[in-house]
Order: structure tokens, then C-alpha cells, then sequence
């Protein structure tokens, strides 16, 4: 059984909180945690347009990193007196499209204080579903659940608080509004055109999800809620039908422009973004042949939240992800959790001198103990590059793409020649590789017996174990195994030396 690794305790009676960096609003929300209860007290949402600024190279136009930048300065004011440990920050769609991402995400970190997250579109749509479960009456049905962003539009399948399919699509309501309706002009034609444009993007999934099937349909977002208030506003109805779509299109369509579209629920913010989201509903709409949708408060940041939650109570996903990755792939997990509590106890003695700020090290380590031996269900033979490949592209629910990084570079670097390249600029995580190398080399032989006592002691760049004297003249080969890996941690450098005592 793969087993859990130290967590950091939240403080139950500070409030938790959520950043949702999306590509069109930033969303802050802070609640308080009642025996497993949400009590949101706080929300914020600021439109900053993000896509808006994502030249066609990828680069961030510095009018929206700075709109950004500005933002979350004032969101720091609402969050910087809680626990790390209580908040999450996650970026979506246009954070993973920019070429230039980690400038501005060090920046903002720096604004709000705190790390921040890049997220899969698949990871997005998982976080989604669980916000829209637990803000939806659970009636045990099939739920396709629909959430269109700045820059990618998610529709999930599931049940309850689990979801079966799972895509994010690249299209969403800011690029989809720039392209088909630009300067705000809004012509037939264009509507047309980027109802076509979302048609294609569907056509990969649309047979799948039709021959699954659904019970309910329900949307997520901003701009979903935008579009049930206008249809609202004009027939008096609640809820979303394809005939509601299509007389929110007409009334766009005699508007002529942004400008001059005569909804009063329709803010001023929204307006430039807003027929971009129109016409990909209404192809989501004509695409599955969905009848009516109902509209849920509960998105991405209601699922931050929840899977905070979770966290807290030590049902976190990351855990089922790295199991059923382990059970998937075949994984020796008693040899594994030898390797995982070697390493962690080497963690625990080079703590006193090695600092671990930008790298979740207790659970980073022990996971990637858990999967070092992934790739050997590929092949032997350079089983630590596979392994870290795998890790790299794979879907892994709960995880954010730096941490799935982190973890991936952990197996990678674990035997053989160091690939100081790949970890050249990061050097807490290049210290993880160190401990998990030792932790591995102790256990090679594979055998059942404990370790004697070991005693390591850190520097900065040098490293130091003792062992008892009688056990290294006994096992002379983890002796020459350890010689061989002080050859290996050259390249970095850091010195390795051993000692008996």
C-alpha cells in the first residue's frame, strides 16, 4: 500500500482561502472551514483581461501584466495575515500559453505574497467539477457540467464528486471575442464564423460525450451567468435554452456593436468578451444537442477550496493520483517504501542545514520515492528517463504542472550520471535528487533487512554520512556503491564523503 507522507497542518481557525488567476478575472474567496462546511465570508473579483495581452508569440503585454501585478496587490492586502499552508493560488488557460510566464508569475508572487500554481486544462476541469458538486443539489445523476473561461472552456462528465471525462478546449470567450468580433463590431457573419470555429473544436469530443450521456447540464462561470441574466432580461425565463442563445445572438446582431448593446444585466466589463462567450455556447449547445442548462454559482474557485478541504483533512488526491500511478505501472511499492522512509529520514537530518522554501520536500520526496521505479514497466534499460518522461506528460489529478515538474525531475535524476542541465537552476530541488540517490543506493540489494543508524550532516555544498563500521566491512558493495555516487554528485558539485564510526 503506498503510503502518506508528512503534511503541513492548517490552522483551523484561520479562514481558508482561493486565487483564481484566470484569463479574463481574478477571483479571490475566503471561507472558513465548519467541521467540512464552506462559510464563504469573502469574494473578490477583478476583470484584468489577461488573454487580452497574449501576443500571438506568447509574450505578456506589459499593460496586462501590469493590470495583473496591480491586482493581486490588492488581493495581498485581504490574504497576508493567513497561513501559507491555508491558501491556494492557481493560474489557467493563458499561464500556460505564455512563453514568458515565469517572469511575470515571480512578480506576482511577489505582489500577493504567496506561490502560484500553473494548472493543467484537465486539472482545471477536475477543479471545476468539484466547485460546481458541492454548490449543486446532489440527485445521483449523470452531470455534464460546461465552463467557458477567457481562454479555454472545460465540459466535464461525472456523477456525484467524481467525474468520468474530463477536456479543456482551446477557446474561449476573450480570444473568440478579439478574433470574430474585433473592435467590437458584431456582424452575422463574424458570429457565424466563431460558432463554426467552436463547432471545430468540439467535433474531437462531441461523439464521446454524446454516446456517454447525461441527465443535467449545468454551467459554470461568469460568462454563463452572464448569458442566463440576459436571456432573462429579455423573455422573463430562468435557466438556458437553445431558443434563450439564439434571441441573446439577435439582439446582439441589431445592437451592431459592443457599445450598444441594450442589456441592462450586462456590466460594462463584460461587454467586450461577451459575444465571444455567446457563440461558443450556442455551439456547445447545437454540438451535444443540449436541450436546457442550469446555471451553478460553485466554479473553479469553490473547488480550490474544497480540494484545499481536503488537504486539511488529510484526504488529499495527490495520493489516490500517485497509488493508482503505482498500481497502474506495476510498481515494487515495498521496495518503494523502504526507499521512502530512507529518504525521508535523510530529509529529516538534512533539514538542519538545507533550507527547503520553493520545494514541498517532505511529500515531493516521498512521491517521488513512491514512483521512482515507474519507467520499469517500459523497459530496464534507462528505467529512470522513462520514468521521469512519464511523470512529466502525464495526466495527474491534484497536481499543478511545477509540482508534476518537481516530481518527474526527481525520478529522472535518481541513478546514473547527473543531469545537472535540467537542474542547474534549481537548487532545493537539485538537493531532493541528492537524498533519494542516497535513499536508493542503501536499498539496491533490494533486501528485507533495516539499515543501521545513519548519520548525515549537510553544508552547503557537501554532504557527509557515517555509518557503523561493521555493517559497511559487510556490505562491501553499497561501500563501492556509495564511492561510485561521490564520483556522480562531482558534476553538481557537491562533495560526498563517508565515514565509520
Amino acid at each position: 500500500m503506498v503510503r502518506s507522507f508528512p503534511i503541513f497542518q492548517s490552522d483551523s481557525a484561520a479562514p481558508l482561502a482561493a486565487v483564481d488567476l484566470g484569463s479574463n478575472s481574478f477571483h479571490l474567496i475566503v471561507a472558513y472551514d465548519h467541521d467540512g462546511r464552506l462559510q464563504v465570508v469573502d469574494r473578490h473579483k477583478e476583470m484584468v483581461r489577461l488573454a487580452e495581452g497574449l501576443s500571438p508569440s506568447g509574450t505578456l503585454s506589459t499593460d496586462a501584466a501590469a493590470r495583473a501585478i496591480a491586482c493581486l496587490g490588492r488581493f495581498a492586502q485581504r490574504i497576508r495575515h493567513l497561513p501559507h499552508e491555508n491558501i491556494r493560488v492557481v493560474g489557467t488557460n493563458t499561464l500556460r500559453k505564455a512563453r514568458d510566464s515565469q517572469n511575470f508569475i515571480e512578480r506576482a508572487e511577489k505582489a500577493l505574497g504567496h506561490r502560484i500554481e500553473v494548472i493543467s486544462g484537465r486539472e482545471e476541469a477536475r477543479l471545476i467539477y468539484l466547485g460546481v458538486s458541492h454548490s449543486h443539489e446532489d440527485n445521483y445523476d449523470t452531470r455534464l457540467v460546461v465552463d467557458i473561461g477567457g481562454g479555454s472552456t472545460e465540459l466535464i462528465l461525472g456523477r456525484q464528486f467524481q467525474p468520468r471525462l474530463l477536456e479543456s478546449l482551446h477557446m474561449g470567450c476573450v480570444a473568440m471575442s478579439d478574433e470574430h468580433f474585433p473592435n467590437g463590431r458584431i456582424r452575422s457573419g463574424g458570429m457565424a464564423d466563431a460558432e463554426n470555429a467552436a463547432r471545430q473544436e468540439l467535433e474531437v469530443i462531441e461523439h464521446v460525450y454524446r454516446a456517454h450521456g447525461w441527465d443535467t447540464v449545468i454551467g459554470a462561470s461568469g460568462t454563463i451567468i452572464a448569458i442566463q441574466d440576459a436571456i432573462q432580461e429579455l423573455s422573463g425565463e430562468r435557466g438556458i435554452t437553445a431558443d434563450g442563445i439564439a434571441s441573446v445572438q439577435r439582439r446582439l446582431l441589431d445592437a451592431g456593436h459592443v457599445d450598444a448593446v441594450d442589456l441592462e444585466s450586462l456590466n460594462v466589463e463584460r461587454r467586450p468578451v461577451f459575444p465571444g462567450g455567446v457563440a461558443i455556447l450556442a455551439a456547445v449547445f447545437a454540438a451535444l444537442g443540449v436541450d436546457r442548462m442550469t446555471v451553478s454559482d460553485g466554479a473553479l474557485r469553490e473547488g480550490l477550496l474544497h480540494d484545499l478541504l481536503g488537504r486539511v483533512h488529510a484526504e488529499d488526491i495527490r495520493e489516490n493520483t500517485v497509488a493508482n500511478l503505482a498500481s497502474r505501472y506495476h510498481v515494487d511499492t515495498a521496495q518503494a517504501d523502504r526507499v521512502a522512509r530512507t529518504a525521508t529520514r535523510l530529509l529529516e537530518q538534512a533539514s538542519t542545514g538545507w533550507q527547503f522554501r520553493q520545494v514541498d520536500a517532505p511529500r515531493m520526496l516521498g512521491w517521488g520515492a513512491m514512483l521512482h521505479e515507474i519507467g520499469m514497466d517500459i523497459a530496464h534499460n534507462q528505467y529512470h528517463k522513462h520514468g521521469g518522461y512519464l511523470l512529466e506528460h502525464l495526466d495527474m489529478p491534484g497536481f499543478s504542472r511545477q509540482d508534476q515538474h518537481h516530481l518527474a525531475m526527481i525520478v529522472r535524476a535518481h541513478r546514473r550520471k547527473f543531469p545537472i542541465e535540467l537542474l542547474r537552476d534549481a537548487p532545493e530541488l537539485m538537493r531532493l535528487c541528492v537524498l533519494m540517490r542516497l535513499a536508493v543506493v542503501f536499498h539496491r540489494s533490494r533486501a528485507t533487512l533495516p539499515l543501521p543508524s545513519i548519520s548525515l550532516s549537510v553544508r552547503r555544498s557537501s554532504i557527509k554520512l557515517t555509518l557503523p563500521k561493521r555493517w559497511m566491512i559487510e556490505h562491501p558493495l553499497t561501500a563501492l556503491d556509495i564511492q561510485q555516487e561521490a564520483e556522480f554528485l562531482g558534476a553538481i558539485p557537491i562533495e560526498l564523503q563517508s565515514g565509520m564510526r
